[in-house]
């Protein structure tokens, strides 16, 4: 999920998306993305690979944990993730998988084929961490640093699950490994740099892989699965939604240029400080005013501000803005207002202003397919039983969403709090996640890929 997980935007922003109900949910902000219309037939819940699956995935966790651990003590910044690419390598080598790397700058791509005819599968996994420095005291604890994008030496910590999420695809492939030779389709296995924002200039995670060509090459998947940890969920919680789950987002820079003075003389200037400062608050009015909340919900945050210097009236002023939305006509309209808003309030004090749309940090909406949501919703339910709960719109966003530009796709959260816990949220220093809702992840990939498998296969 990317870098500014938006975690205080939350509750406004899906409190307003949950109000508008289920409309026209066949498309997303007006675009039209792939449809799944492949023909199905219901999968036996008695079937005897679900049972086999089920005790093939309970075996391997402790595997799965192994794995886990050992990425999480090695975390590595957006699309600098050498190592734990190698690694991710050398372990689907290890379990008999046909391996591709580096795809796109770290990627790796990894391929099971059954031994039975039927469609192809992809599941995806991140393999980047966060900035931060860990607070949680375990065993196996993050004490990496590096150097960010801008110079500084900063804490490196896996602190929005992703390490989990590679090692659940791992278990996945070891326990399907064992069913090969009844498992009618294809797996490929997506293990993708830079979701959580690549650097300055550098491309998005799943841009490159997608600009690779791992959903058009062979095997040419159908559909596309995911599943991410959130501490918003209790353990053992799946949480699912029909068209939009998560927002899209963008980044927008502000620069803010005035005219130096010293302090004591001011009118001999211009202060971009002031000058930033009446943006912040022009800026507010965009949602609370100028937008129409009941057609589409959307959030504008100030994040950033730098400028200024010693004894001076400011010359410039730089700040980032970001923005959460559904529809993508809400997008155009918000990014032409915030523009407007810099620009005219500048020019109204004698600056200028320039306001950037920061290219690499856009992220379109997670939409889940309504018909590939219908068909493998009694698949989560065999799963989660009666914790699989139907949830309104989160106002996060996470790169996922350009698969499903491409092809259907079907997203769910995993709880990952442990109930009675303390609640930190994902992209926090103290983030944990109860490792016992690891099984269940290996669980529901599983059991999504081998019905969507058999339903296939039956319907032939």
């Amino acid at each position: 999920m990317n870098a500014f997980i938006r975690a205080t935007m939350h509750c406004t922003l899906a409190a307003l998306a949950t109000a508008q109900g289920q409309a026209a949910q066949d498309t997303k902000g007006g675009d039209h993305l792939p449809q799944s219309t492949a023909v199905y037939h219901a999968v036996d819940d008695r079937h005897p690979l679900h049972a086999r699956l089920d005790d093939l995935a309970s075996r391997g966790i402790d595997a799965v944990i192994k794995d886990r651990r050992y990425i999480h003590q090695r975390p590595e910044l957006s699309n600098r993730e050498f190592e734990t690419s190698a690694y991710i390598a050398a372990r689907a080598r290890s379990l008999g998988l046909e391996v591709r790397k580096p795809i796109g700058r770290t990627g790796v791509v990894a391929v099971l084929r059954g031994a039975k005819p039927g469609p192809a599968v992809a599941l995806r996994a991140e393999l980047d961490a966060l900035p931060y420095t860990e607070e949680v005291d375990l065993p196996f604890k993050s004490t990496v640093r590096a150097t960010n994008p801008h110079g500084e030496t900063v804490g490196v910590m896996h602190a929005c699950g992703h390490d989990a999420h590679m090692a659940m695809l791992l278990g996945v492939a070891a326990a399907f490994m064992q069913i090969r030779d009844q498992l009618p389709g294809t797996i490929l296995f997506i293990f993708q740099p830079g979701e959580e924002g690549p650097p300055p200039g550098e491309v998005d995670g799943a841009v490159q892989l997608i600009n690779a060509g791992v959903l058009s090459g062979d095997p040419h998947p159908e559909v596309i699965f995911g599943a991410h940890f959130v501490t918003r969920l209790e353990t053992g919680q799946i949480g699912y939604r029909v068209g939009d789950l998560l927002a899209g987002s963008d980044e927008i820079d502000i620069a803010v240029h005035g005219r130096q003075a010293v302090a004591e003389t001011p009118w001999d200037g211009v202060d971009a400080i002031v000058v930033g400062s009446q943006i912040v608050l022009g800026l507010q009015s965009i949602t609370s005013r100028q937008l129409d909340l009941t057609r589409s919900p959307a959030v504008l945050t100030v994040t950033e501000m730098h400028g200024g210097q010693y004894d001076s009236v400011a010359e410039l002023l730089k700040m980032n803005v970001v923005l959460v939305w559904y529809g993508r006509d809400v997008r155009t309209d918000i990014i032409n207002r915030v523009k407007r808003t810099a620009t005219n309030i500048a020019s109204s004090a004698g600056a200028t202003a320039d306001a950037d749309v920061v290219a690499e940090m856009y992220a379109p909406s997670v939409y889940n397919d309504p018909n590939l949501t219908a068909r493998m919703r009694p698949t989560l339910e065999r799963v989660a039983g009666n914790r699989l709960l139907e949830i309104g719109p989160q106002t996060y966003s996470d790169d996922f969403a350009f698969y499903e530009e491409k092809i259907p796709g079907l997203f769910v959260l995993l709880g990952a709090r442990a109930p009675g816990d303390e609640f930190f949220p994902n992209h926090s220093p103290k983030f944990h996640i109860d490792e016992s809702g690891i099984l269940v992840g290996v669980r529901t990939l599983a059991h999504l890929t081998l019905d969507y498998m058999l339903g296939a296969q039956a319907a032939r």
